[in-house]
């Protein structure tokens, strides 16, 4: 990610937190927007798991 884009989504977080928030607010979302970037960009590359993948790896069944 180039340092332009970075800095945008950096400004987009901060413009919608509301005024008194917190080190580990800000933090938070940081994380959540980062693990969801990471999911649609593994998603957008094929690297998912079916539902029966996931229901096998975690012997749960319905």
């Amino acid at each position: 990610m180039r340092k332009s884009e970075l800095k945008t989504k950096a400004e987009d977080i901060i413009a919608h937190l509301p005024d008194n928030v917190t080190w580990d607010d800000l933090m938070q979302q940081i994380y959540v927007r980062q693990k969801i970037e990471k999911g649609i960009h593994d998603a957008d590359s094929g690297n998912i798991y079916t539902s029966a993948e996931v229901r096998k790896r975690f012997k749960a069944s319905r």
